[in-house]
């Protein structure tokens, strides 16, 4: 099945978005991420570049932290990553990618904790995305996150922060993205997803 994974995700970096295998063969990944990876549900065309010949399957919600309590957005307080890690372990598939941090503060940014909830759900690979360093607070969770990944092999940093640099692809806020900027963060993580999927 890896072997297979190889073939057609090399297919799919070569030719840019050719289908990847048949709807029974297709590798199940989850994006678990607050208001800024909510962009794949409103950007239809990032969505089906980044999920082509995957199951993919999104649950991003306005107000979303990681390990503390999410905020309240018009009556609404989403799961933590944690909780969802805990509570869905059995539907998350090898690869989960996390675009969460934008509501937090890096004192209670716990990553290993969720990345033990996540080893516990036996995920193989978790894609973990880097914020824009728009404040001092982003950009010590991004440290955190960079440090993590010497601690944990299966966790794998896809820098937005130094993809997204210099490109006219967010709102007025710096953070929330336009429809370009869904689809530069799709073709950002691409790439890693195949390579995670294909992996050993």
């Amino acid at each position: 099945m890896r072997a297979a994974l190889l073939a057609v995700a090399c297919a799919a970096l070569v030719t840019g978005g050719a289908a990847l295998a048949t709807a029974a063969e297709q590798p199940r990944v989850t994006l678990i991420g607050d208001s800024i990876a909510a962009s794949f549900d409103y950007v239809p065309a990032a969505r089906k570049y980044l999920g082509n010949g995957l199951d993919l399957r999104t649950d991003a919600m306005v107000c979303r932290r990681l390990v503390a309590a999410s905020c309240v957005f018009q009556g609404t307080q989403p799961a933590t990553v944690l909780e969802l890690a805990r509570s869905r372990a059995s539907t998350f598939g090898p690869v989960v990618v996390v675009d969460v941090g934008y509501n937090d503060w890096a004192a209670v940014y716990r990553i290993d904790k969720v990345m033990l909830a996540f080893k516990a759900a036996k995920v193989r690979t978790v894609v973990w995305v880097t914020l824009r360093e728009s404040s001092a607070n982003y950009a010590s969770i991004n440290a955190a996150i960079r440090k993590a990944a010497r601690r944990w092999p299966n966790l794998v940093v896809a820098d937005w922060d130094a993809y997204s640099r210099e490109k006219p692809w967010f709102r007025s806020d710096g953070l929330h993205l336009t429809s370009t900027g869904a689809r530069g963060l799709s073709h950002l993580l691409r790439p890693i997803v195949l390579a995670e999927l294909a992996g050993p």
